[in-house]
């Protein structure tokens, strides 16, 4: 973000010059190419990877070996609507919301 402000501080005197003579388009230009290569590198990757974690959580299934947010691993017991029973020891389970679901680490899904 610092680099962009470093950018932006020596780009606007070289456009002030420009401004003056009619060459501004020059300054928006690099202001879009700005915003895309933002939108490239930081905001498409977390939209792609939000979008995957929703598909693992909609995708879980009796079996499934999971890590939970807080780093609790269990097995899957029971698959309700928006909570799962987690199997963490012998007579142990708890019931977890499926957003505080974060890995599987099963064997027989591909990663």
């Amino acid at each position: 973000m610092k680099a962009l402000f470093i950018l932006l501080q020596e780009a606007a005197p070289a456009a002030q010059q420009q401004g003056a003579m009619g060459g501004g388009w020059t300054m928006w230009a690099m202001l879009i190419l700005i915003f895309v290569v933002m939108y490239v590198f930081m905001i498409r990757p977390q939209r792609k990877q939000q979008k995957e974690l929703q598909q693992f959580r909609n995708s879980l299934a009796k079996g499934d070996k999971v890590v939970t947010v807080g780093g609790i691993y269990g097995e899957i017991v029971e698959v309700e609507e928006r909570t799962v029973i987690i199997r963490v020891d012998k007579d142990v389970k708890i019931k977890v919301d499926k957003n505080g679901l974060v890995k599987d680490y099963s064997e027989s899904r591909p990663q």
